[in-house]
């Protein structure tokens, strides 16, 4: 079975390295994809260097990246997390076993009811 971790990214070189090695350690197994948006802060060249696959889409916008994920990456789990730093990667191991074992279609975050905005001036 094959997990992927997709992170969209529009200029988000002070967190995606982190991001990538928060999740390898969490998901060893996992495949990452960084897809970039036209970052002009190197973000490209910090997640390839992290050891993420980093693939392109010009169109600018999150939608627009969202539907090139899922069009290019065949997987039996997705991960879809923010380039952000925004949730965290020691969730998602139960994720994946709730997906892969059929207990569930999808799983859905919640950063709205936590300290989020204090933590994140983004």
């Amino acid at each position: 079975m094959k997990t992927a971790i997709l992170i969209p990214c529009y200029n988000e070189a002070l967190t995606i390295e982190k991001v990538i090695k928060d999740f390898k350690h969490e998901m060893p197994n996992a495949v990452i994809y960084v897809y970039d948006n036209n970052s002009s802060d190197g973000s490209d060249e910090i997640a390839k260097a992290a050891g993420a696959i980093v693939k392109y889409e010009f169109k600018q916008g999150k939608g627009n990246v969202v539907r090139s994920m899922f069009k290019d990456i065949d997987a039996d789990c997705y991960i879809l997390v923010d380039g952000d730093d925004t949730y965290p990667a020691e969730v998602a191991p139960e994720i994946e076993k709730l997906i892969l074992n059929k207990k569930v279609d999808m799983v859905i975050g919640d950063r709205l009811s936590s300290n989020y905005f204090e933590e994140n001036k983004r």
